[in-house]
C-alpha cells in the first residue's frame, strides 16, 4: 500500500509541474514570412527588426498578449489559430489592408506609403 502511495504522490508531483510549467512561444512565422513578402515595400531592416512587434505589443513583439489594431484585422480575416495555407494568410493580409486605420487611411495606404500599422496599445 506505501508502495502505491508513493506511486500516486510522483504522478501527482509530475503532473502538477507540467502545470506550472510556463506557456512556449507560439511562433507564427508563416505569418510573417507572408507579411515580409507581400509588403516589399517596407524598409525590410526595419521589418526584420520589428518581427513580432510588428502585430504584438512590448518591445519587439514580447508580449504576445496584446494585440494591435491591425493584427486583431488580421486575425479575424484568417478565421483561427496557427493557419498554415499560405493563400489563406495573403488573402487575410489583403482583407486587412482594406480596414480604417484611423485618420482616414486604411492599412493597405499606410502600408503603400512605406508606414507600419500602429503599434499594440
Amino acid at each position: 500500500m506505501k508502495r502505491f502511495s508513493m506511486f500516486v504522490l510522483a504522478i501527482v508531483a509530475i503532473a502538477a509541474t507540467g502545470l506550472m510549467a510556463p506557456e512556449r512561444a507560439q511562433a507564427r512565422l508563416q505569418y510573417f514570412k507572408a507579411f515580409k513578402e507581400t509588403y516589399t515595400k517596407l524598409d525590410q531592416a526595419k521589418v526584420d527588426e520589428s518581427k513580432c512587434g510588428i502585430c504584438h505589443g512590448g518591445e519587439k513583439g514580447a508580449n504576445k498578449k496584446k494585440l494591435s489594431k491591425y493584427a486583431q484585422e488580421f486575425g479575424t480575416a484568417v478565421g483561427g489559430k496557427n493557419v498554415k495555407d499560405e493563400p489563406k494568410i495573403k488573402e487575410a493580409l489583403k482583407t486587412a489592408e482594406s480596414k480604417d486605420a484611423g485618420e482616414g487611411k486604411t492599412y493597405g495606404d499606410l502600408l503603400k506609403d512605406g508606414k507600419f500599422p500602429a503599434a499594440a496599445e
